[in-house]
């Protein structure tokens, strides 16, 4: 895992890196995760906001109230549509989707949240940790 990484959209219009290696690494099966990047579940990278910052453009944000009850506010780019990162409002924390990585190789996740909304089709690492909704 590396001590820190950069990511970007597919057209390059929005950039980000992290000058510290991720908190966790998490699959969200959540259904607006799967909206979001229409698939089963969203590979997550979980950062410290503090170790997090976008270094080319601006992404566009778009904020729902997930079913958790926290208003969700989710980043992606304006030019190509690429799903970048998302975080609840006034959160301490990022969760960047493993695919916007420059190098998502390292991407190994250890927990699936909201695996009680996972689809049959997407099958959940039995080895994995796993919580029925969010963290409890």
């Amino acid at each position: 895992m590396p001590a820190g990484f950069e990511g970007r959209c597919a057209c390059g219009a929005v950039s980000y890196s992290c000058s510290a290696a991720p908190l966790a690494m998490v699959n969200c099966h959540c259904r607006d995760c799967q909206r979001a990047g229409g698939a089963g579940h969203s590979p997550t990278v979980i950062v410290s906001r503090a170790q997090f910052r976008i270094t080319r453009g601006e992404p566009r944000y778009f904020e729902s109230v997930a079913e958790s009850g926290n208003t969700a506010q989710r980043a992606f780019c304006a030019e190509c549509g690429s799903p970048l990162f998302a975080s609840p409002a006034g959160s301490d924390f990022v969760g960047i989707r493993a695919g916007s990585l420059d190098d998502p190789s390292w991407f190994r996740a250890t927990i699936s949240f909201w695996a009680d909304s996972a689809q049959p089709w997407d099958v959940i690492d039995p080895s994995m940790a796993r919580f029925p909704k969010g963290r409890t």
